[in-house]
């Protein structure tokens, strides 16, 4: 498998994010969309993780069985979130063992179990640190085009995302909607001396009653893009929603491409259709 890197190096990259199945159903869902998906070549896919033994668990599993039975390239995130050193130390060693070679870096929320131990690591920067010493790994950070929720200020943001980057190999957006804001980061971090790659995260918003959760996760959808859906929706109802969403994503990733940005990194939520309408009207996976 190749490091994501050298693929960006030597090209744009196509890249899917999936989150590890909890049940049966679950899984079978997962199944199905990365039967589905995989025809597209992507240049990598990522495996979210959300901290604990259970769902560490899940996520190298997941990225395992990837790494051993498919042709995805697997990239495994990890959070500094209530882990020791030697935990982590530990786990970045076993992604090692079964040839895992891809890694995103990340701080982590708070987690949610009040007697849950902090961690030793505070900062996604630590944990870059820590995986450089075990060695073998391409490293990814996450990037927020409207600035990360916990931060002070938009400029102690992108001081923080500057910084990580010296260590880090290329970063990984939040998913945005606006060409402007993913222009004016790449902006800030050029201002800072920061060239490494910046991949944009594409979600598209296929229904209105996703429009508030898009804001808790930092992400808010901008007042154009809600009157459009609007508009849609007094036209056709959920379904011309969900269209008008996939058209925005679609124009969104257009205007990224022909602006030069390194590829495209699609949160699928383990579903498949959305993305696969996206690459389609793209031309993507055809070639």
């Amino acid at each position: 498998m190749a490091q994501i890197a050298s693929l960006l190096a030597a090209g744009r990259t196509v890249s899917f994010e999936f989150f590890p199945p909890k049940s049966a159903t679950e899984q079978e869902t997962l199944e199905t969309t990365l039967r589905q998906l995989e025809p597209l070549r992507p240049s990598f896919v990522s495996v979210t993780y959300r901290g604990g033994a259970e769902s560490r668990q899940r996520t190298f599993d997941l990225v395992s069985m990837m790494q051993a039975t498919t042709e995805l390239n697997p990239m495994a995130h990890l959070i500094c979130v209530a882990h020791s050193r030697a935990e982590l130390t530990e786990i970045l060693e076993q992604y090692r063992s079964v040839g895992v070679e891809n890694l995103m870096a990340l701080g982590g929320d708070p987690p949610e179990d009040p007697d849950a131990a902090p961690g030793e690591l505070l900062y996604a920067s630590e944990l870059v640190e820590l995986a450089r010493e075990v060695g073998g790994f391409s490293i990814g950070v996450a990037a927020h085009p409207a600035g990360h929720p916990r931060s002070t200020s938009l400029r102690e943001d992108r001081d923080l995302l500057a910084a990580k980057l010296e260590q880090a190999d290329f970063a990984v957006t939040q998913f945005f909607f606006s060409f402007d804001q993913y222009e004016g980061l790449l902006d800030d971090l050029s201002q800072r001396g920061s060239t490494k790659p910046v991949l944009p995260g594409i979600m598209p918003v296929t229904s209105l009653s996703s429009v508030p959760r898009m804001a808790t996760m930092g992400a808010p959808v901008p007042d154009w893009a809600i009157a459009r859906l609007e508009a849609a929706d007094e036209l056709g109802g959920a379904d011309a929603v969900r269209h008008e969403g996939i058209a925005l994503a679609t124009e969104l990733c257009d205007a990224l491409l022909a602006s030069g940005a390194p590829g495209l990194h699609f949160y699928t939520l383990n579903r498949s259709s959305a993305t696969r309408e996206i690459a389609t009207a793209l031309g993507l996976g055809t070639s």
